[in-house]
């Protein structure tokens, strides 16, 4: 008899319990060769006083074992917690999310009635961009967000988008962006993507903007087989996805790194159903077969996959989806459906494996070393609190700077409005003010501290050039 691998097992909120319970049952049945660390995660826990979502119990034996399966979890409003999922993949550096979305026979959608076929992986960034949550209020009514890209992490995700697509015979990838509009992060991550495309010449490589995949997602869905995207564009691109083929109950999700992996349901905890008995379990299942795969685990996840779809296709249903022509089935019902499509195809697999999984746990921080050669310091961006118009702006910064530093321009929410502008375009009381060097050894954040006399100085950011190419953006109408 194989030894069985350990995995972290979170069972959730709401409908969490429920639908865990119902996918280990199967799994059980189907004779998985796993043992499981049952641990605490959720609301349950933030209401214990554990800011993170986790206990430290439940941290420990995660990052002993190295995968954690989970079922839906729900962060408490307000308080500034952040989201234990985000937490989990951020901590672990779980680079990848991976996001397979095929027509299942029995779930009905607009497509699968035209009679096509849809199976499109999405692999989203899970660590950086807006998700890095560094916000903040520069005055009452003015947010910013600081949008992080870095190469590093873009070849994790890129790197693991081609090896994933190599093994699944998947022959062409796109890459979502918005590089038109955000040139410096969205080009990094496109420049980024075609570099490793020449290292799988077998696989077709092409881009396309975010805005026009969407609308040809929902146009020509077949057209597409895998799609790598930053974090945020790939969560909503992700979710659109889902929609394809019947929504979020029918989305598994699988949180990949390079030693932690997160296997989850990415639906809600529903908790106006909670202990009812007719909660949906299919995603969380679909995420399940997602991490035997992972672990090798083949033909058990196999197996639970083609009993799923013949449960389906017989017309077994929870009320969530299905047609009326047959009742619906409660959690427990439709559970025990699937563990008789397995009980009649389990003599078709062999069963008879071990998991090939093995973890490793790193004695420190991997560092991701960025590269900063070339870059040559040229300007500084400094963002001020303002009511003045930018004429009286640029009046008093004149009387403030040296000859040392020069004002090129002043910009309000990213639009230039000195010196040229228009008085059709609305101003907020937070402008940036960007300055250029006249000298190479000038250090620029001397040169403007004579502004701290004249104005409330939010922010700086200095601007940088990478050989004769600009490593910052331009202001609409610059």
């Amino acid at each position: 008899m194989f030894e069985k691998t350990t995995i972290c097992v979170a069972k959730g909120d709401g409908i969490g319990p429920e639908i865990m319970n119902a996918v280990l049952q199967i799994f059980d049945r189907a004779q998985v060769p796993l043992h499981y660390q049952f641990v605490d995660m959720g609301k349950s826990v933030y209401d214990k006083g554990f800011n993170s979502g986790m206990t430290d119990e439940a941290k420990t034996h995660i990052e002993k074992f190295g995968l954690l399966f989970k079922g839906p979890m729900e962060t408490p409003k307000g308080g500034g917690v952040k989201s234990i999922n985000v937490t989990a993949r951020k901590t672990w550096n779980t680079h990848s999310n991976i996001r397979t979305f095929e027509t299942i026979p029995g779930v009905e959608t607009i497509f699968s009635k035209a009679g096509l076929d849809i199976n499109i992986t999405v692999v989203r960034e899970n660590i950086e961009d807006t998700y890095g949550g560094i916000e903040h209020f520069v005055s009452n009514d003015v947010a910013v967000s600081k949008r992080i890209i870095s190469k590093p992490g873009s070849q994790q995700v890129i790197r693991t988008a081609f090896e994933t697509a190599k093994k699944q015979g998947i022959k062409k990838i796109h890459c979502g962006h918005k590089a038109n509009i955000m040139k410096q992060t969205d080009g990094l991550f496109l420049k980024t993507f075609y570099e490793i495309a020449k290292d799988y010449p077998e696989i077709e490589a092409k881009d396309i903007i975010v805005d026009a995949l969407c609308m040809q997602l929902v146009r020509f869905p077949q057209d597409f087989d895998m799609i790598v995207l930053t974090n945020l564009q790939g969560d909503i691109v992700s979710d659109l996805c889902a929609g394809l083929v019947g929504g979020l109950g029918f989305a598994p999700s699988a949180n990949v790194g390079d030693q932690i992996m997160i296997f989850e349901a990415v639906h809600g905890t529903a908790p106006d159903i909670a202990g009812k008995n007719l909660a949906n379990p299919t995603s969380l299942l679909l995420s399940g077969v997602a991490m035997l795969r992972q672990i090798g685990l083949q033909a058990h996840a196999s197996l639970i996959y083609k009993a799923l779809r013949h449960t389906i296709d017989s017309g077994a249903h929870t009320g969530d989806f299905g047609t009326e022509n047959s009742p619906n089935l409660s959690t427990s019902a439709y559970t025990q459906a699937i563990v008789n499509s397995i009980d009649i195809m389990k003599n078709q697999f062999d069963l008879n494996q071990q998991a090939t999984y093995t973890h490793k746990i790193p004695s420190q921080n991997k560092m991701l070393i960025t590269n900063s050669e070339g870059l040559t310091e040229e300007g500084i961006d400094v963002f001020i609190q303002s009511d003045e118009l930018p004429e009286g702006i640029a009046k008093k910064i004149h009387g403030l700077i040296s000859t040392k530093i020069t004002l090129l321009c002043i910009t309000n929410r990213g639009t230039l409005v000195w010196p040229q502008g228009s008085v059709f375009t609305d101003l907020v009381n937070s402008y940036c003010l960007r300055f250029s060097k006249n000298q190479k050894d000038v250090d620029l954040l001397s040169e403007i501290l004579e502004l701290q006399s004249a104005f409330e100085i939010s922010s700086t950011e200095k601007l940088y050039k990478n050989g004769d190419q600009r490593a910052y953006s331009l202001a609409q109408g610059q």
